[in-house]
């Protein structure tokens, strides 16, 4: 059994790079105290996003339980299909090795 449960943040605040650069350390306490994301512009142009670190490495962790569920059904799918018309791994190789 999968038991998930997500601690919503904030709405996300948008500043400039010039504006985070005059508080970063406020930027940083208010991602970790209220979870309020910081979004990051440059000329206009969103170009990252501050959160807190904890939130940081829960994301990274369901994105790395994303991807793994994802090749393993990847990986049933090639199973099913059987073995027909496939390459080893060294055959694969030998190949890209060959290639112009």
């Amino acid at each position: 059994m999968y038991i998930c449960y997500f601690e919503y943040m904030s709405e996300p605040v948008t500043e400039s790079m010039a504006e985070v650069r005059r508080h970063l350390a406020d930027v940083i306490d208010r991602a970790r105290r209220d979870a309020t994301p910081t979004i990051i512009t440059r000329r206009g142009k969103s170009e990252a996003v501050l959160v807190d670190i904890d939130e940081y490495r829960r994301l990274r962790e369901a994105a790395d339980r994303l991807e793994d569920a994802w090749l393993n059904r990847l990986a049933d799918e090639a199973e099913a299909e059987g073995t027909e018309g496939s390459l080893s791994l060294e055959e694969m190789a030998a190949l890209i090795r060959s290639a112009p």
